[in-house]
């Protein structure tokens, strides 16, 4: 039998615990902290249920199953569970501050808590995002000294260490373990050889080896790429609405060649990994980098990436700015209008919050004089409030008609299918005023066939 403590149960640890747990010879017990914030998930997920809201196919049920049927997974928040692991995964959040400076101050706690419990010959894996060069300075040394192991070699009194990272999104959580390719860098060969024959039980395309540092580049250097790419898009978008054409149409002109690919424009970015492995990457470089040399580099800081965050960043402003120009049109000012968010997770049909564009949003309307409600059919009030930690009060309904009564105008931030399909005609008589503004191009013509003014990104 082999035994797996994966700590952290959040969007990448319990997808990961879960499809190891079914693995024939495999245990997995999960480690999550009894905090007011997520506590509640250890009696949730030991009753064999998934916490998540919105779509996440087959998850549901194979929690039940390696929990209640085959009793190989469990969750506890005692970190001696690790002295009996021949594997453990730490999977906690990395976010950045306001500086865009990584705070790890969750890795530090379960790499002590781990390493004081670790035995000879574990092998550890940080799935955890992380800026390039953290699991070798920051990650290694705790361990080291908390278990009183060296990492990598040989012997009685060494442990085996790795990094691979995750690459999963809400709403397909475990398609994309099992279905996307896997890279795994250790931090010398054999404990490389041991993450890859780890991974090769849950995943079915190609895992990948290569050296420790290696790995962490690619992660955040993914997502900086997808993210640039993104702020183009926008960027675009926003000389469409300047010079009267449609983005949606330019695109689809641009994308009808096989070799071109513009991303979609929209309400903003949001995630968990978008709005801050730009900044990790920054924070590696600034960090554990070499000094710069060449002319192209200016003074060392990245250049091209940090911009397209701001651009991205920027949406939610321009977002508001939409809707006050709507409601102006229609003669209404915004100071004093209720002004409904449909939708406040950062993507369709999930209930993930982190990084919404659905806050700064909020916090631009408020700053107008509007009075802000939301709506959101996946979200939790408690986790909406959690997100709202400032003393800013937007109320959070699952009730539509609710949100959108004697409103005077509409935002659409998010494309859960609730809104693709809205009764126009009964939201032209709820609404005070009938004003949308479609932040995710999925309302078109039949707005104007409805009596239903609409104004939209890039359009």
């Amino acid at each position: 039998m082999t035994h797996i403590a994966v700590i952290g149960m959040g969007y990448v640890g319990i997808p990961c615990a879960a499809l190891l747990a079914d693995v024939p010879g495999f245990t997995v017990t999960g480690i999550q902290r009894r905090s007011a914030r997520s506590g509640w998930k250890i009696d949730h997920l030991n009753a064999g249920r998934s916490p998540f809201e919105g779509d996440e196919p087959g998850l549901a049920e194979l929690i039940q199953r390696v929990v209640l049927d085959k009793k190989t997974f469990r969750v506890t928040d005692d970190y001696a569970a690790c002295a009996s692991a021949d594997v453990i995964l730490i999977d906690v959040q990395t976010p950045t501050d306001g500086a865009h400076v990584p705070h790890y101050e969750s890795l530090r706690e379960v790499c002590a808590l781990a390493g004081r419990q670790m035995r000879p010959g574990t092998l550890v894996v940080i799935e955890s995002t992380v800026a390039p060069g953290t699991t070798q300075h920051i990650a290694r040394p705790i361990l080291e000294e908390a278990s009183g192991l060296h990492a990598g070699g040989a012997g009685d009194g060494a442990f085996f260490l790795a990094f691979s990272y995750e690459r999963v999104m809400p709403g397909r959580l475990l398609t994309f373990i099992t279905d996307y390719p896997r890279v795994v860098g250790g931090i010398d060969a054999a404990s490389t050889a041991r993450a890859v024959d780890l991974y090769r039980h849950i995943v079915r395309a190609e895992v990948t080896p290569t050296d420790l540092l290696t790995a962490e580049m690619a992660k955040v250097v993914e997502n900086a790429y997808r993210d640039v790419n993104i702020a183009f898009a926008n960027e675009v978008a926003l000389a469409c609405e300047r010079m009267g054409v449609n983005v949606f149409e330019v695109r689809g002109l641009i994308n009808a060649r096989p070799d071109r690919h513009m991303h979609i424009p929209g309400a903003g970015v949001g995630g968990h990994c978008l709005p801050k492995d730009s900044w990790l990457l920054q924070y590696g470089l600034e960090t554990y980098g070499a000094p710069a040399t060449g002319a192209n580099e200016g003074d060392g800081h990245l250049r091209l990436i940090p911009l397209a965050r701001q651009i991205n960043d920027g949406m939610p402003q321009h977002m508001a700015e939409l809707v006050r120009a709507a409601l102006q049109e229609a003669g209404r000012p915004i100071q004093g209008a209720k002004v409904a968010l449909l939708g406040v997770s950062y993507l369709e049909n999930a209930d993930d919050t982190r990084n919404t564009p659905a806050v700064p949003l909020a916090q631009w309307l408020m700053s107008y004089g509007a009075r802000v409600v939301a709506h959101d059919p996946y979200v939790r009030p408690a986790d909406w409030a959690r997100v709202l930690d400032d003393g800013r009060d937007v109320p959070l309904t699952a009730d539509l008609w609710e949100a959108l009564q004697g409103a005077d105008c509409a935002a659409i931030v998010t494309a859960h299918r609730e809104y693709a399909a809205l009764d126009l005609a009964r939201l032209r008589a709820t609404m005070r005023a009938p004003l949308l503004v479609d932040g995710r191009n999925l309302l078109d013509g039949e707005c104007e066939e409805a009596g239903v003014r609409v104004r939209s990104v890039g359009k």
